[in-house]
């Protein structure tokens, strides 16, 4: 696949306001999901509540791609088509975890460096087969006590890179996610310090690495301070702050900026996600919720079929509500306005 190709990719999943679904919960992530409603993490019903949410109708209009864990890429609908096939069909591109996790960095006690390079292009190659064609790679930068280290972004941006490199030699649109946590009580204005030291690394080894920038994905915190902070961050703040720093460090060729949620709750990321397009910048701003998209519509569902209309109903509202804030044209009125 040509650069034209993964571009086409990219731009497709964000086109039209829409974002992204993060599904890809790993196996022990989604236990937590489930033990939070009671109910039993198997592969069942694993299956059973992607195939909730990839059924929900209209969907389509507000999420342009999907991110599928391993286990789920394998996985079909109840009809029996397999989710890659059933999502393609409904004009969603399907995509693709492929990183191992963040672990321990050597040497550098409280700091994590992601691992998954072994073997990826092998399994880049299956997950094409499999329908994939776009992947994502989450790097985990912690604030705290003389952290992160030049040599923690370092390692973390190196891989990236390297990630990257190989999907779009496996022609899949790689997502780039160093996320700055929100773990911790920083000001917002230490967020605003490591996360341009963070896009910094990043982006200089994007370079290095002859990372074709027009055939990728951003998946990036927002500036905002950490949860234990004692001043809260306005979405007002949150939105200036990001896009500044966006502007100063991210190009304007790379054709979408896809937000990830952290620990905001769901309202709280859609609100901030309005004000930053409400700001704006030279790339489309949206979003990659995982929980951000889908807690009301687990709480709904508790693991009972009799609930699975209530819960589609609330996972596309929610979906709705943030392609919403994506134009820039959410508010409070329409938020209230939730489906019975």
């Amino acid at each position: 696949m040509g650069w034209q190709e993964l571009y086409d990719t990219a731009s497709s999943i964000v086109a039209d306001h829409k974002g992204i679904l993060a599904a890809d919960e790993s196996t022990g992530t989604i236990k937590k999901r489930f033990d939070t409603i009671g109910v039993e993490s198997t592969e069942e019903t694993r299956r059973a509540y992607r195939n909730l949410l990839f059924t929900t109708e209209g969907m389509e209009d507000y999420v342009g791609g999907v991110i599928l864990y391993d286990e789920t890429i394998r996985q079909a609908a109840d009809d029996g088509t397999p989710f890659a096939e059933l999502l393609a069909g409904k004009g969603v591109v399907p995509g693709i975890k492929v990183d191992t996790g963040a672990h321990d960095m050597a040497g550098f006690p409280g700091e994590k460096v992601t691992e998954g390079l072994d073997g990826l292009r092998g399994r880049l190659e299956e997950y094409v087969e499999l329908g994939a064609r776009f992947a994502k790679w989450r790097a985990v930068i912690t604030i705290g006590d003389g952290i992160p280290t030049d040599a923690c972004l370092h390692a973390n941006a190196h891989a990236l890179a390297r990630y990257a490199a190989l999907c779009q030699e496996a022609g899949i649109v790689p997502i780039v996610e160093p996320e700055v946590l929100m773990d911790g009580g920083h000001t917002v204005e230490t967020c605003d310090d490591v996360t341009g030291r963070t896009l910094r690394a990043v982006f200089a080894e994007l370079y290095a690495q002859d990372i074709h920038l027009r055939g990728t994905l951003l998946k990036p915190n927002m500036v905002i301070a950490g949860q234990d902070a004692t001043a809260e961050s306005p979405p007002d703040q949150v939105a200036r702050l990001t896009v500044h720093s966006f502007l100063r460090h991210v190009p304007a060729l790379v054709p979408g900026i896809v937000f990830l949620s952290g620990g905001q709750s769901e309202v709280e990321a859609t609100e901030n996600l309005n004000a930053i397009n409400q700001v704006g910048g030279p790339w489309p701003l949206s979003f990659s919720y995982g929980r951000a998209l889908q807690a009301s519509a687990l709480q709904a569902w508790r693991g009972d079929a009799a609930n699975v209309e209530t819960a589609q109903a609330a996972f596309l509202h929610r979906a709705r509500m943030n392609a919403l804030a994506t134009a820039g044209q959410w508010s409070a009125e329409l938020e209230e306005a939730v489906p019975a």
